[in-house]
């Protein structure tokens, strides 16, 4: 008797890139049944090194529909109130989200978590594994790896940082610039404990930021304007305690730095995130300043836009052309993040003639609700919505938040697994076909609208008083 037919070459993804955007993405296809091979040239570890320091309350959202929010709010630590500049303050108790906070917490923790969750879904990790470039056709990509042989996949998506090799193999550019040189990191301990979770300000030409890593060190992220050298200059603990001192007032007993290091943040975005069947997602098809915290929840969000678009397609229920749109949704965000990051940190180091400016925006902010509103819907990733068909229904293209289901559930419970729900007022038999990739469930209120939400948490079809024939074509277009 024959053993069980190994799946196709062409049928496997191969993500590139163990940071959280491939651990996210290569995830979310392994829980779908997609054969996915996650190659990182870096050994296996996950370094405590963190760049990121905290999730907004959309990528929190993504998480918990992944069943691991819960768990990262438990190790990290709620931050009600943005802090930005001029007294302006942002406070997150309004949002329209489950998560009403930011979550301090560092990246490695991040990267812990979905970890474990990608190696028990069953993705193959293939550390030391560095790509040298490949080569496309109409079936498939053959990823060239240093020192081993070409793997063979039907689609590969790079996620592999600022200097992407896979971005590099597919011939794209990254046009942007430098928007702040000579940044400064260490992480040290500090003798006085700060006021506030997240410490930052700007005085003059110089900023500082402090962040927790929760075993005792802190983070110091510091910049002088006047102070402008090349990344490779070495950094001692008196130039962090000097640029600490001048944006801060003080040094909050700096001491016995575990690890200091000097880098440039650059403005960056492809011009394109497909080439073929190659993709690009996180750092490696944007970068931007850190100001806002946007960088690793923004990577996050392709993932979560990407998985669930390329496990449909290969497993039949979408055409190719399905691809297309995370082009078309996540490019513009991206674009947003870069201008919005970049609006902070100008407004942040203003100085001379732009300081009166400045007061001005802010007193204007703090007056116009809706303004506020739309600025943090923007940071925390909330505000955004995907572009709709022209007379479609309000809700189409729309964030949806977590709604209280009948029986007591809600709805990211419900999208656990990568699979759509369908929301009723009413019984919908949507048959045995599609029980692996879609739920049905009903309003916990007596709301007329039918909602089609997509795995990503994003309403794909919506109509009030629907007909039985309605919501079967919807499903016969969204869900296959």
């Amino acid at each position: 008797m024959n053993g069980p037919t190994a799946a196709p070459e062409t049928s496997r993804v191969i993500v590139v890139g163990s940071g959280p955007t491939g651990l996210l993405l290569a995830g979310d296809l392994a829980v779908a049944g997609v054969p996915v091979t996650l190659l990182e040239k870096r050994p296996h570890r996950i370094s405590n090194l963190s760049r990121a320091f905290v999730l907004h309350a959309r990528a929190l959202e993504q998480l918990d529909a992944r069943a691991v929010a819960d768990e990262l709010e438990a190790v990290g630590k709620p931050l009600a109130r943005l802090n930005l500049f001029d007294g302006l303050t942002l406070d997150l108790g309004g949002l329209p989200s489950r998560f009403r906070h930011v979550l301090v917490i560092p990246q490695y923790e991040v990267e812990k978590v979905l970890e474990r969750r990608a190696v028990e879904a069953g993705v193959d990790f293939r550390h030391e594994s560095e790509v040298t470039g490949l080569t496309q056709d109409a079936d498939g990509v053959t990823v060239h790896v240093k020192g081993a042989a070409d793997l063979r996949a039907g689609y590969v998506v790079g996620t592999d940082g600022m200097r992407s090799a896979v971005r590099e193999a597919i011939g794209l550019p990254f046009p942007g610039r430098s928007a702040i040189r000579s940044v400064v990191l260490a992480d040290v301990l500090l003798d006085e404990k700060p006021e506030t979770l997240i410490t930052a300000a700007a005085v003059g030409d110089a900023f500082a930021f402090l962040a927790p890593f929760g075993d005792g060190y802190h983070r110091v992220i510091c910049w002088h304007r006047g102070r402008d050298v090349p990344d490779h200059e070495p950094v001692d603990l008196d130039e962090v305690r000097e640029i600490t001192r001048l944006a801060l007032g003080r040094d909050y007993g700096m001491r016995e730095a575990r690890w200091m290091s000097r880098f440039h943040s650059d403005e960056r975005q492809a011009p394109g995130y497909r080439v073929g069947r190659v993709f690009l997602a996180g750092d490696a098809a944007h970068v931007h300043t850190p100001a806002g915290g946007q960088g690793m929840n923004t990577g996050l969000q392709d993932a979560a836009n990407l998985s669930w678009k390329l496990a449909a397609v290969l497993h039949g229920h979408a055409t190719p052309d399905l691809l297309d749109t995370y082009q078309a949704e996540r490019h513009p965000v991206g674009r947003s993040v870069l201008r919005s990051s970049g609006a902070i940190v100008r407004l942040a180091m203003a100085k001379g003639w732009q300081l009166p400016v400045r007061s001005v925006l802010v007193t204007a902010l703090d007056r116009l609700a809706p303004v506020r509103a739309r600025i943090m819907g923007q940071i925390t990733g909330v505000g955004y919505r995907y572009p709709a068909p022209r007379g479609a229904h309000p809700l189409t293209g729309a964030r949806v938040p977590d709604l209280a289901l009948a029986g007591g559930g809600r709805l990211y419970e419900a999208l656990r697994g990568g699979r759509f729900v369908l929301v009723t007022p009413g019984a919908y038999d949507a048959g045995e076909g599609r029980a692996d990739r879609l739920a049905v469930a009903h309003w916990a209120s007596d709301r007329g609208t039918t909602l089609l939400v997509r795995p990503d948490g994003y309403a794909a079809w919506a109509a009030e008083d629907a007909r039985a024939a309605d919501i079967g074509s919807a499903l016969a277009a969204h869900v296959g």
